[in-house]
């Protein structure tokens, strides 16, 4: 696997990632959510992307879940936040 510097901040993240957008919660269950992380991590990827609005929430929820097994120090977790809706818990 192949690294990265992220400008100063001293993260080194792989090349590749791997993201939960139409897989968590959606397509793959937790155990096989857990069995992807776990391949990918021993492939070299220390680099996991995930939002709130994957799957509903649900694929967020699940990567929490499934990072509590690794290292803080060893993976780079991104996120993003959804626009919003017009309920105001959604703004």
């Amino acid at each position: 696997m192949e690294y990265r510097k992220v400008g100063r901040s001293g993260l080194l993240i792989s090349e590749l990632s791997l993201g939960s957008w139409l897989t968590f919660g959606a397509q793959l269950d937790i155990d096989n959510a857990r069995e992807t992380m776990r391949e990918a991590y021993k492939a070299g990827i220390n680099f996991f992307d995930t939002a709130e609005a994957y799957a509903s929430g649900m694929a967020e929820s699940m990567m929490g879940e499934i990072l509590k097994e690794f290292k803080r120090e060893e993976v780079v977790v991104s996120t993003k936040i959804f626009w919003g809706g017009s309920k105001p818990n959604q703004k």
